[in-house]
């Protein structure tokens, strides 16, 4: 059965955006520099791009036209399949590169039937209520949190405060010179 991996870019005092849902911390080209050549190693495990709407909006209007000169992994995320949770969006293109699959409805049933699929592992990425939902089913094998060397004080949190506990073993933690840590769990029990 493939995993699910959820990957979140989190402030050290666990906030995914700032109250007014802004992500400036998770545009710093200083950050993201350290961890390129990591994530696009990652990507080689992953055939499949899970995304929100909102995400997918956010990442639409950047990634479809960006260059491995801008972006280290931009090619082998757009050449990537994608699949967009949305009730609201009907179709979603993706600049010169294939289409999402866009899939409305029930999106943890979907993702079940997702992982019993064929397949390379897939990646969330921000998407924070999808994840937040996915979390609350136990649905995610594995977490990967950036953790970046900044605190906020208030915004959107990442885990829901009803969640049940989910019991995590470390993976893998890596420190870049930004200050970025890179923490990997993998789920003790999922469903």
């Amino acid at each position: 059965m493939r995993k699910l991996i959820v990957q979140e870019w989190l402030t050290l005092d666990g906030y995914a955006a700032d109250k007014d849902g802004e992500l400036f911390f998770v545009e710093s080209k200083e950050l993201n520099k350290y961890a390129d050549y990591d994530v696009l190693k990652f990507l080689e495990s992953i055939d499949t791009i899970l995304l929100g709407a909102v995400t997918y909006k956010l990442f639409v209007d950047f990634w479809p036209t960006a260059t491995t000169g801008q972006e280290l992994i931009a090619d082998k995320l757009n050449e990537t399949d994608k699949i967009i949770f949305s009730n609201t969006i009907t179709h979603a293109p993706w600049g010169k590169w294939k289409e999402a699959t866009v899939i409305n409805g029930d999106a943890v049933a979907a993702v079940r039937k997702l992982k019993q699929l064929e397949g390379k592992d897939m990646i969330l990425w921000g998407s924070i209520s999808l994840a937040q939902s996915l979390m609350k089913e136990n649905l995610i094998d594995e977490y990967h949190i950036n953790i970046c060397p900044l605190i906020i004080g208030q915004g959107l949190a990442f885990f829901p405060n009803d969640i049940r506990v989910i019991d995590l073993e470390l993976l893998e933690m890596k420190k870049y010179d930004s200050g970025l840590i890179v923490l990997k769990y993998r789920s003790k029990k999922t469903s």
